[in-house]
C-alpha cells in the first residue's frame, strides 16, 4: 500500500488577507475584519500582523480590541467576498486531486498520494501548489503535509505566514510530540484541564499513556485522542463530489446589551429558535438532542443540552426545552453576553410522526403549521414583517435577522 501524502492548507487570518489583497492599503495600519460595535453583533473575525502586535485577539469584543489599539481600522466582514476567495483557492487545489476536503472556509485537506504519480515528488508538488495559490490569487496559505490528517493539520497550525512543515514516521515524535496538549486536534477547554490535573502537559505525555488509561475518564473520546497523538489516524480525504451528512444546525448572537434577566434570554432564544426551526425544515431534517450555550460578561462560558421523546423542527417544541434548560441552570445576577442554541442528533423529515400519550398530535401540526406560515410571509416580505409577541417586548433586543447575521463555522472533523 502507497505511503499517503496529506496536504493541509490554510489561509492564515483569512478575512484580514482578503481584504489586504483587494485593498493593499490596509496593508500599512492596524486593521481587523469585525461586526458593529454600535450593535455589538460583532467580535474580532480575523486581524492582520500590525493588529496582532497590538495585542488584538480573534474572538475578543471590539470595544476591548479598540481600547488596545486606538487607531485600529475596523472593516465590517463581506462573506460573499470571502467565499469567493476561499472557492477560487480550492479550485486551484483541485487541479491537482480529486480528495479536497474543506475545513470552514479557510482550511482545507488534500490527499496527493496519487497525484505524485503525475506531477512527481509530493512534497515538491506541495510546495508547487502553496506557490501556485499566491502567484494566481495574491493570497499565502500555510502547509503541513504528512501521512494522516490530524498531523497535517498541527504541521499548518504550527508554521503560520506561508509556512511550511512535512511531519512524517521518522519525525513525528521531535515535531509533535513536544506541544503542549492543546495543540492536539480535539483538545478543547473542557478536555485540556482534564489532561492537565493527571500530569499530561504534551501530546508526547498522552500518546506514552494507555488507551486504556485515557478511555478511564474520557471514554470512547481517550481513544480518539491517542490514536491522534500516535498518528494512527485512517481518516480519508473526501472526494470532491461527497457530500457529508449535517450533524447539527444551530445559531448564535452577541446581544446588542447583556442579557440580565431570564425574560432577556427567552426573548433573544426565541428569535435564534425559530431559525434553527426554520434551517431544519428548509433541509428537511429533525433532531432529538437540543443544547444551549451561554457566554457571560466576563466571557466565561458553558453549555447544556437535553434528549427529547420526540424528534422535532418545530419552534415551539425546540423552544419548550431550552427553556427548560435556561431555568434549571440560570444563575441569578450573571450578566449573559452572547447564546447559541443548536438541534442535533438529526434525521429525516420524512412526514411520519411518532405518537405520544403526553402530546397531542393534532396540536403538533397546529404549531408545525405555524412555522410554516411565518416563514413564508418572512421570505416574501422581509423577516420584520412578522414577529412572535413574545419577542417585541424589547424589539432592540431582539432587532436583528439570525438568519443573515451569521458567522461561517467549519464543519466537524468525523
Amino acid at each position: 500500500m502507497a505511503e499517503r501524502w496529506i496536504i493541509h492548507s490554510d489561509i492564515n487570518h483569512c478575512y484580514a488577507q482578503i481584504e489586504e489583497m483587494k485593498y493593499p492599503s490596509t496593508r500599512l495600519v492596524p486593521m481587523a475584519v469585525g461586526g458593529h460595535e454600535e450593535s455589538r453583533h460583532g467580535i474580532i473575525l480575523a486581524k492582520n500582523d500590525l493588529a496582532k502586535a497590538c495585542g488584538v485577539k480573534t474572538g475578543e469584543s471590539l470595544r476591548e480590541a479598540i481600547k488596545k489599539c486606538p487607531d485600529l481600522l475596523i472593516i465590517h466582514p463581506r462573506y460573499d467576498d470571502y467565499i469567493y476567495y476561499t472557492n477560487a483557492v480550492k479550485d486551484i487545489y483541485r487541479r491537482y486531486s480529486d480528495r479536497v476536503e474543506s475545513f470552514g472556509l479557510d482550511e482545507a485537506w488534500i490527499d496527493i498520494t496519487h497525484s505524485a504519480q503525475l506531477f512527481g515528488d509530493p512534497v515538491l508538488l506541495a510546495r508547487k501548489i502553496q506557490k501556485q495559490v499566491e502567484i494566481e490569487l495574491g493570497l499565502k496559505v500555510s502547509m503541513g503535509v504528512s501521512y494522516n490528517k490530524v498531523f497535517a493539520k498541527i504541521g499548518s497550525d504550527i508554521s503560520k505566514h506561508q509556512g511550511f512543515l512535512v511531519v512524517t514516521k521518522d519525525n513525528y515524535q521531535d515535531i509533535i510530540w513536544p506541544l503542549p496538549i492543546e495543540d492536539l486536534f480535539y483538545v478543547g477547554y473542557r478536555t485540556a484541564p482534564k489532561l492537565r490535573a493527571r500530569g499530561i502537559g504534551t501530546i508526547g505525555d498522552l500518546a506514552k499513556k494507555s488507551s486504556a488509561y485515557l478511555h478511564s475518564f474520557l471514554g470512547k473520546f481517550g481513544d480518539t485522542l491517542w490514536c491522534f497523538a500516535n498518528g494512527y489516524d485512517g481518516v480519508d480525504v473526501s472526494l470532491i463530489n461527497q457530500t457529508q451528512d449535517i450533524k447539527s444546525i444551530g445559531n448564535g448572537i452577541t446581544a446588542v446589551r447583556d442579557m440580565e434577566s431570564i425574560e432577556d434570554l427567552k426573548m433573544v432564544f426565541y428569535v435564534l429558535v425559530e431559525s434553527v426551526a426554520t434551517r431544519l425544515k428548509e433541509q428537511g431534517l429533525k433532531g432529538d438532542v437540543i443544547s444551549i450555550a451561554l457566554r457571560n460578561s466576563d466571557l466565561a462560558s458553558f453549555s447544556r443540552q437535553m434528549k427529547i421523546d420526540i424528534p422535532t423542527n418545530t419552534a415551539s417544541e425546540i423552544m419548550e426545552t431550552v427553556m427548560f434548560l435556561v431555568h434549571k441552570y440560570y444563575q441569578e445576577g450573571v450578566r449573559y453576553r452572547s447564546i447559541n442554541v443548536t438541534v442535533a442528533h438529526l434525521g429525516p423529515d420524512d412526514g411520519r410522526e411518532q405518537l405520544s400519550f403526553f402530546v397531542s398530535d393534532e396540536e403538533r401540526q397546529k404549531e408545525k403549521h405555524l412555522d410554516e406560515v411565518i416563514d413564508q410571509i418572512r421570505e416574501k416580505y422581509g423577516h420584520d414583517k412578522i414577529k412572535r409577541l413574545v419577542t417585541m417586548q424589547d424589539q432592540e433586543l431582539t432587532g436583528f435577522d439570525p438568519l443573515e447575521d451569521h458567522i461561517i463555522h467549519p464543519v466537524g472533523y468525523f
